[in-house]
């Protein structure tokens, strides 16, 4: 009776474990959510408030600093789960275009007022356009301070010099070099101009204004939507359905990037938001 009794419950534990494997596998639990991270303010915001939200629910993530491009072809290539943060109709149009077949963008959206531009310090006041860039090349001596070179922005930024014959270089750097170097020219009261967006801290910390866009290059109100790879529904159906009730207003998003702009860890940051939110965070994961 021993001998059996013992084999029937190796055997019997045996096929939990096998029925356990099977159900994690089939709800994804025992597979890591990968998310990329990029070093814009609202995205440090918003993957850091992600990451703490499903790792409430139980589900493990990872975030993983990349470049806008690269995100895109891992996603492209199953290397990579989400991308919170997709510009459209503009910003990131290429990328839809070039991975269209191969990503899930999602329709929803998670923030309709998004805006892009050309911005100079507002004590310029005779800088009002791009079109007045031509007639002060000397003055920003021939150069657009931008960031990230992947970013769909600078790809757009790059299409806007030659659509106004604007004789200037783009230089790419970072967005934290950017807004440095904004803040440094700002102080010393010098010429700077940027490619921008808002959301962003940067306007409520500096007196800054968009340059009219006559040629509507930038488009005017974007929309940020999110990306998966393509069978991320199937295999994690909850979470999906959760980034797509995901809504954000203009006051909510800024609070969230001044709580991650003001903490030595942006988590604790987007931890402290959510935990004051709840009613919020409701509405997307009811």
């Amino acid at each position: 009776m021993k001998g059996i009794t013992k084999g029937f419950i190796i055997l019997f534990v045996l096929l939990l474990t096998a029925c356990g494997g099977e159900n994690a596998e089939e709800e994804g639990d025992d597979d890591t959510i990968s998310i990329s991270q990029i070093e814009w303010s609202e995205n440090i915001a918003v993957t850091n408030m992600w990451k703490y939200i499903l790792e409430e629910k139980g589900y493990h993530v990872e975030l993983t600093l990349l470049d806008m491009g690269t995100t895109m072809s891992a996603l492209a290539n199953d290397e990579l789960d989400v991308n919170l943060e997709i510009w459209l109709p503009v910003q990131d149009r290429n990328y839809l275009e070039q991975y269209g077949d191969d990503i899930h963008f999602s329709d929803e959206t998670w923030f309709d007022n998004a805006r892009v531009g050309l911005a100079v310090p507002s004590y310029l006041e005779e800088i009002n356009s791009i079109e007045d860039l031509k007639e002060y090349q000397e003055l920003f001596e021939a150069e657009i301070t931008g960031f990230d070179p992947g970013a769909g922005t600078m790809e757009i930024t790059e299409e806007l010099i030659e659509t106004y014959g604007l004789d200037y270089e783009l230089i790419s750097s970072s967005e934290p070099a950017m807004l440095a170097a904004i803040g440094q020219a700002i102080e010393n009261e010098q010429a700077i101009v940027a490619p921008l967006w808002t959301p962003h801290w940067i306007f409520s910390e500096l007196d800054l204004k968009f340059l009219e866009d006559p040629e509507n290059v930038y488009g005017g109100t974007e929309k940020i939507h999110h990306a998966t790879r393509s069978q991320f529904e199937d295999d994690y159906p909850e979470v999906a359905q959760w980034f797509e009730n995901w809504k954000m207003d203009d006051e909510q998003i800024g609070e969230l990037i001044n709580h991650t702009e003001n903490t030595d860890d942006p988590y604790d940051g987007a931890v402290e938001w959510v935990d004051n939110n709840r009613d919020i965070i409701e509405e997307w994961i009811d």
